[in-house]
């Protein structure tokens, strides 16, 4: 692909990825004006350690940055890249995180949900109406559409999505420095190999998620006996 055939693909992603916001702006919602529209991700639900981030940001309606994009979709320096962009225009952004210790208490989604609520409620002014990947935050009153694969769909959760990862990516990469054994500057607190090779030798630390841990103590107990 050339450079100009991905000017236009960016620029085509643009367009149909802020069709739900123009829709929201032109018609309202359930009869209701629409002036502010908030974005919502979260990043963290699947590892076995670290803390479940969400975002909330809401863009200004004349949002024109090319490239965003679910986060899973961009390089970690294309990500990195966004996050500064994504906050020098965005008109607010709210961050809500559980970390392992709530996460076992009252299990992921829970946490998740908590989370999120957290960080919607953390916008100084309030929104219309959040735009959420699927999920439904509890703790709010503030309407909001589910949308399912919303980060590939909604400029808005796009966004939500790569100030989410870059932010729980960063805190992953000073845990590591805390507790280098387990490469989380790298797998960001996933099971990869170097990731068990650790927990081998050392055993968990205190950001891993002992409710995610069951079978691997479980295992460990069979090879023990």
């Amino acid at each position: 692909m050339t450079k100009q055939e991905r000017l236009e693909k960016m620029k085509a992603d643009l367009v149909r990825m802020t069709e739900i916001e123009k829709t929201l702006y032109r018609d309202g919602f359930q009869g209701r004006k629409v002036d502010i529209i908030a974005g919502m991700d979260e990043v963290g639900r699947g590892p076995l350690a670290g803390p479940v981030v969400t975002a909330a940001v809401v863009l200004p309606r004349d949002f024109s940055l090319l490239g965003v994009n679910d986060s899973k979709k961009l390089t970690e320096k294309r990500r990195e890249e966004m996050y500064f962009e994504i906050m020098d225009c965005a008109l607010e952004v709210s961050i809500g995180m559980r970390d392992s210790v709530i996460i076992d208490r009252i299990n992921i989604l829970n946490a998740t949900k908590e989370a999120m609520a957290d960080a919607v409620n953390g916008l100084k002014t309030r929104p219309d109406i959040v735009l959420i990947d699927a999920l439904e935050i509890e703790g709010t009153d503030i309407p909001q559409i589910g949308i399912i694969k919303g980060d590939s769909k909604s400029v808005s959760i796009a966004a939500a999505s790569i100030i989410a990862k870059v932010t729980r990516d960063r805190m992953m990469i000073e845990y590591a420095e805390k507790y280098p054994w387990y490469a989380f500057e790298k797998n960001k607190g996933y099971g990869t190999k170097a990731h068990y090779e650790g927990l081998d030798e050392k055993g968990p630390c205190p950001i891993h998620r002992r409710s995610f841990l069951v079978k691997y103590f479980e295992n460990r107990s069979i090879k023990g006996r």
